[in-house]
């Protein structure tokens, strides 16, 4: 492959993946298996895609955990993931730091424990050098909400500075968007990033979404044309 085709593989992959984690209740409940530990092994699912993104060049991913929308499940669960969500927390943020892995949380933190919001902050500022990918988790988190939020904000000047309003403006738009677990929709998930998203269905549920499964979205992605509104 001569320079040329190898520049124009590499502005062909993805860089900026995002993923809708859908699934993990459905793969409990095939098991006999309480709600919880299929949030749990969802979030399994996560730390090894994480690391697989990391080898595969991604610098960007974007994972669904919490949105604005479950907090009408049952108390139960939401009261279960608040608290996966914090023990989690505590416990991969070390090896989150070795790995060069920054953590940056987007969504509405107002109404979360005030506990757990300061470990959100924490963490962040703990992962925030030597940063070689970013994992953006959208926890309470809504593609609505967050352009209302932007709105209130906005006091003119265009796309740019309406972006600036943004959970986190810094943030590329996703080349890739995934679901998994056989629906067809995007569920209110980065409405303002995702105009010109490639997406792509996958009928895995979440935890069972393998890095094949992912290498095979990022090789789908590279045989798509992208044209932005062009020709």
């Amino acid at each position: 492959m001569g320079a040329a085709q190898r520049e124009q593989a590499q502005e062909q992959m993805a860089r900026y993946v995002a993923i809708i984690t859908d699934g993990n209740g459905r793969w409990a409940r095939a098991r006999g298996l309480p709600v919880w530990r299929g949030h749990e092994a969802g979030a399994d699912a996560v730390r090894a895609r994480l690391e697989d993104a990391l080898e595969l060049g991604i610098r960007e991913l974007t994972v669904y955990s919490f949105s604005t929308e479950n907090w009408s499940r049952p108390r139960e669960e939401v009261d279960q993931l608040l608290a996966m969500f914090e023990r989690r927390l505590d416990s991969e943020l070390p090896d989150l730091i070795a790995q060069g892995a920054q953590l940056r949380f987007i969504g509405r933190r107002e109404g979360l424990p005030a506990g757990l919001v300061e470990k959100m902050a924490s963490a962040e500022a703990a992962t925030a050098k030597d940063v070689r990918i970013t994992l953006y988790v959208a926890f309470n988190y809504g593609g609505r909400a967050e352009i209302l939020d932007a709105a209130e904000r906005y006091a003119g000047g265009g796309e740019e500075a309406f972006r600036r309003g943004l959970y986190a403006p810094e943030m590329h738009d996703p080349d890739l968007i995934i679901r998994t677990s056989g629906e067809h929709r995007i569920s209110n998930y980065l409405l303002w990033q995702a105009a010109y998203s490639e997406l792509i269905f996958r009928d895995e549920l979440w935890p069972d979404f393998s890095r094949a499964d992912l290498v095979a979205c990022l090789e789908e992605f590279r045989a798509r044309s992208r044209r932005f509104g062009g020709r």
